[in-house]
């Protein structure tokens, strides 16, 4: 932490001295010396990709769950994939996402040649609304994609309720919420599929990675076939101690399996996981104190019964008490060398679906997509960081006050 800059002073970007000398990552992974060795191990071993690490890691996973099995995959995104391939949807359904959200759901909607129907969201915490999914369900709806937005469990009773009612199949994009807990149970755990990110800058990281749950045993099999090509079962076996056999093609599947190497880095990174939730925990506290008395900004809302995984520390900016919008404040906060970052721009505002799909007003996440900011919040952030973060973010929304 550099030596203390007055609250009242002049921004960097406006001429003025930064916070920090050096730039703070908005996120930085931790990496071990054990999964490095697992790695190094894995080289030696000769067995680089979908093989016994993955099994264990896969296992593991399932255990932390508390469920039966897991699927281990490339990304969260085969896994949202594969649920939407598994559950039969293609031409002519349409899937519920809320709009505040990252595209890969609604990307692999349209790969299924169906259609995504946009909602809108709850103002206090960016999640799925639940009277906006309601709404929205109509003959042709098949699925709910419900994202648990920056960690924040959504409103899964309500959610599920709908969802019997109308006979919807509920695929949890459980990306940003590894570790949450909605009244006592795991998130990706209530719906029919679970589907998790382990990217660079998630609570855990395999680099790339995902894993996909199913409380649908009988498809559990099918999951595994299709990420591998849709090849034989256990096909990665053919070249093992146990002896080459034939194969066949059983669906035309895809190239969505986990590897060793990606694996070598999760189990070591799965038993620090919740160690790195309370550190993370720790930091949101030390924000909700320090903005507690600024008026010009919100931090999400935090509902009581849940358990939340505190991805993101979003801020809501009060745009009507600053003279500039957050783009400038986000640039502002950049030159006092404090990595930030925007989760998310409303993905029905993007262009590509801006132009194919019919325009619905979405108000609420139109209105969080120019305000939104996310601060960092990683276990490798020392408190001097965090420190810093606060400094820099009360020094240039001071400056900037209307």
């Amino acid at each position: 932490m550099t030596e203390s800059v007055d609250e009242g002073g002049t921004p960097a970007l406006e001429g003025g001295r930064p916070v920090r000398g050096a730039f703070l990552p908005f996120h930085r992974a931790v990496i071990g010396e054990e999964e490095i060795r697992e790695v190094v191990d894995t080289l030696h071993s000769g067995w680089l990709t979908t093989g016994p690490r993955t099994k264990r890691f896969e296992q593991a996973f399932a255990a932390y769950m508390g469920v039966g099995e897991a699927v281990g995959l490339n990304s969260c995104t085969a896994g949202i994939h594969l649920a939407l391939v598994t559950a039969g949807i293609g031409p002519g359904d349409e899937v519920i996402i809320p709009s505040v959200s990252f595209p890969c759901a609604a990307n692999m909607v349209i790969q299924q040649g169906a259609t995504p129907v946009f909602t809108d969201v709850e103002k206090d915490t960016l999640n799925l609304d639940p009277d906006r999914f309601r709404e929205a369900v109509n003959e042709r709806t098949r699925a709910v994609i419900p994202v648990h937005f920056a960690g924040h469990p959504c409103d899964m009773d309500e959610i599920l309720a709908v969802a019997s009612e109308h006979g919807l199949e509920v695929i949890e994009d459980c990306a940003h919420a590894l570790e949450a807990v909605y009244r006592g149970r795991r998130v990706g755990s209530l719906g029919d599929y679970g589907a998790y990110s382990f990217y660079a800058t998630k609570n855990m990281t395999t680099g790339e990675g995902g894993m996909l749950l199913t409380r649908h045993e009988d498809r559990v099999d099918r999951l595994r076939m299709l990420s591998l090509h849709g090849i034989s079962r256990d096909a990665w076996k053919r070249y093992s101690s146990e002896g080459y056999r034939h194969w066949e093609t059983v669906w035309p599947g895809f190239k969505y399996n986990m590897f060793d190497m990606q694996a070598a880095l999760g189990l070591h990174q799965l038993r620090r996981v919740d160690g790195w939730l309370g550190v993370r925990r720790r930091w949101t506290q030390r924000y909700d104190e320090a903005f507690a008395d600024l008026d010009l900004l919100t931090p999400l809302g935090r509902r009581r019964y849940v358990g939340a995984a505190h991805h993101l520390y979003v801020i809501l900016l009060r745009l009507g008490k600053l003279r500039v919008d957050r783009d400038r404040v986000l640039d502002a906060l950049q030159a006092e060398n404090i990595g930030v970052g925007v989760h998310f721009r409303a993905v029905h505002l993007h262009p590509f679906y801006r132009t194919r799909l019919p325009a619905r007003p979405l108000p609420v996440a139109e209105w969080a997509t120019e305000r939104m900011l996310s601060l960092p919040l990683c276990p490798s952030m020392e408190e001097g960081d965090v420190e810093d973060v606060i400094r820099a973010v009360r020094k240039v929304l001071a400056y900037y006050r209307a």
